[in-house]
């Protein structure tokens, strides 16, 4: 069996700034920091002698093959993103960015800030736009009812509020 992997659905290229700046700043740390140190591990494991039983060596040369693919993935999607830095005319309405408070059918209320698919793990309340809740929130009101397809069944939320703080 081949290692050809079907390409991944292409996620949405909006980012806000900060995670803009995050993941600019990885990539300037693996290339600039990370990168030559390992390189400089690698060497020297190679100057003990035999590599096909050095440990060292086998290992370094795999952590620079995973920074190598991590920084020609930052580096493409870096140049495709778009930077969400204003808020949409109709602040009414649920768009990238927004703070969505909505209830269940449980009355359990929830909030969460819907973002790009590279930041959401940035804060506990994040959600990528991917995700089928944010999807169905998508160009939403307060007081419009959203079904959600879950694994589990069919989820019914309602939007109680929608918020947009100043975008950093």
């Amino acid at each position: 069996m081949g290692r050809y992997r079907s390409p991944g659905k292409p996620g949405s290229n909006y980012i806000s700034p900060t995670g803009k700046k995050r993941l600019q700043e990885e990539l300037q740390y693996l290339w600039r920091v990370k990168r030559p140190e390992v390189t400089r591990a690698v060497s020297e494991a190679a100057a003990q002698g035999d590599r096909s039983e050095n440990a060292e060596y086998i290992y370094g040369k795999k952590q620079l093959r995973e920074i190598d693919r991590r920084v020609r993935y930052l580096t493409r999607r870096l140049e495709i993103l778009t930077v969400v830095d204003q808020f949409p005319a109709d602040t009414s309405r649920v768009f990238f960015g927004a703070w969505v408070t909505v209830v269940d059918e449980s009355d359990r209320s929830r909030t969460f800030r819907i973002v790009g698919p590279d930041e959401f793990d940035m804060h506990p309340d994040y959600i990528s736009i991917d995700a089928p809740i944010a999807k169905a929130l998508l160009k939403k009101q307060e007081g419009d009812e959203v079904v959600v397809v879950t694994p589990g069944g069919e989820k019914i939320y309602q939007v109680v509020a929608v918020r947009y703080q100043t975008i950093i």
